[in-house]
């Protein structure tokens, strides 16, 4: 198999190990730092990607003898801040698959020809934006494009919607997708088949009977269920994860998601603001553990795309740009006000909950908004924009042009530097009064740990509630089960103290 790699610590290269001895070989050497080269079926290179300093990707294809490159089109800047995703190869070697915005406001599947540089939109919805949240996290986030086993095509791809949209883009699946559809009333998250296509593996998302495997049989149109992952759940127990829309004061559109208790009136309940990560992801629906874990004691949650979130348009995107703990946080303001207006939160109970960024929102939301949030959780957040940046291995730097150096600024710049700080949660320490939860790994590579002690230390000499739970064996987030246990019996217990239940 062919793996990716950074023995060296400033690339990444592909090496070939064989998966009975254990032998590796260095199969291709990225000899450019911000290069990304595409293999074909036979794993030999076929086009590259490259990154400008002022964060252009530029898409060449590579001549097959001389390994020369021949640029096919150029793509910029602000508007992919997680970079050109997906991009695949077509499997006969002739065409490259990306997701580009061209002259849409939406993300669409386009394929580029090798020898014209002609473009094809392959796959588009309207209104709606490619989901390219798997291409993040193979194998562990639903793939963004499902391929042939058979003939390695791409025969589906997916959109991102109050629920996953997925659009079939080949003839001989469309009988097969449409059976599929009726196995679950979620949607197709994860698929494969025999290399006939006659017997097919797929998971279905849902928000509360999540990854249920069904085995489908399209020669005899049976079909039954292999396994259900969580069979100690009981789908009724479980909270709805019901899509919500409001407008920003800006007149921003928002999406998001509120999960409501099961079995409790809708009516003036405590609320946990969960804020995703990234800040370039989004918020999707689908089973969330810890939307579960505290709708079941009794909280409301609500989960919000507040600008700068990935999947609702390019410009719902870049109207983040020169916003962190500004419109970004408004935006969460907003979504807290419509949900009382709604009547659904008591307004005196509020929480603010994230990691990551969400961790550094949690932190702007106490120091900004104390009189909207009566606890706040940060998990691995961000409390020093400046000290962060500087942190972030230097590999990272040539991938950060399109997301932190332009949405927040250069730390090397000092007038930038100066706007950052004051941005920044560490800045506005002395605002803060509201009980915090501070969760943080020891070995995080991406928010050390100084960015959690350097909130921690000083709310304590004044006096401000901060339990501190600082795992020697973490990084960016805590895996190990015992660690995981501990966080959310935490969670739990400061929710309680702060909100009631």
């Amino acid at each position: 198999m062919l793996v990716a790699m950074n023995k060296r610590p400033v690339a990444i290269d592909l090496f070939l190990i064989d998966v009975a001895t254990g032998e590796m070989t260095l199969h291709h050497e990225q000899t450019d730092p911000t290069e990304n080269v595409l293999l074909d079926q036979h794993g030999s290179p076929a086009f590259s990607t490259r990154m400008t300093a002022d964060g252009t990707m530029e898409f060449s294809a590579i001549d097959r003898r001389t390994g020369a490159r021949k640029q096919l089109r150029r793509i910029g800047g602000a508007e992919y801040p997680v970079g050109v995703q997906p991009q695949l190869v077509t499997p006969d070697g002739t065409g490259l698959l990306i997701g580009a915005y061209g002259d849409s406001d939406h993300l669409r599947l386009i394929r580029i020809d090798r020898d014209t540089g002609d473009e094809t939109v392959v796959a588009a919805a309207g209104g709606s934006s490619l989901d390219i949240l798997g291409t993040m996290a193979p194998g562990v986030l639903p793939p963004t494009v499902f391929t042939s086993r058979r003939t390695g095509e791409v025969i589906a791809a997916r959109f991102i919607g109050d629920r996953p949209r997925i659009e079939v883009l080949d003839d001989s699946f469309t009988e097969v997708f449409r059976a599929l559809s009726k196995l679950s009333d979620g949607v197709l998250g994860t698929l494969s088949s025999d290399q006939t296509e006659r017997r097919w593996v797929a998971t279905f998302i849902h928000d509360r009977d999540p990854a249920t495997s069904w085995l489908y049989d399209h020669a005899t149109g049976e079909a039954h269920i292999l396994f259900r992952p969580y069979p100690h759940l009981e789908p009724a127990h479980l909270a709805s994860m019901e899509a919500v829309g409001f407008s920003a004061r800006d007149g921003l559109e928002l999406r998001g998601f509120l999960s409501l208790p099961v079995g409790v009136a809708p009516a003036n309940l405590p609320l946990v603001l969960l804020v995703h990560g990234g800040p370039w992801q989004h918020d999707t629906w689908g089973y969330n553990p810890q939307v579960q874990l505290l709708a079941n004691r009794g909280y409301a949650v609500l989960q919000v795309n507040f600008r700068g979130s990935t999947g609702y348009g390019r410009h719902h995107t870049t109207a983040a740009i020169g916003e962190f703990a500004r419109a970004m946080h408004t935006d969460l303001i907003d979504a807290v006000d419509w949900a009382v207006a709604q009547g659904y939160v008591d307004p005196q109970r509020v929480g603010i909950m994230g990691g990551s960024y969400g961790g550094y929102a949690a932190l702007v939301g106490a120091a900004l908004s104390p009189d909207r949030f009566a606890a706040a959780v940060d998990y691995v957040g961000v409390s020093d924009l400046v000290n962060f940046m500087r942190s972030l291995p230097p590999f990272t730097r040539p991938y950060m042009a399109n997301s932190w150096f332009r949405y927040v600024g250069d730390p090397d710049d000092p007038a930038a530097a100066e706007d950052m700080r004051s941005r920044s949660p560490i800045a506005m320490i002395d605002q803060i009064e509201t009980p915090l939860l501070v969760a943080q790994g020891a070995n995080d590579a991406r928010v050390v740990q100084a960015e959690s002690d350097n909130i921690v230390t000083p709310l304590r000499e004044r006096g401000i509630p901060v339990e501190y739970i600082l795992a020697t064996d973490e990084g960016h987030g805590f895996d190990n089960p015992e660690n995981q246990i501990l966080l959310h019996r935490a969670i739990e217990r400061h929710f309680e103290a702060y909100l009631g239940s």
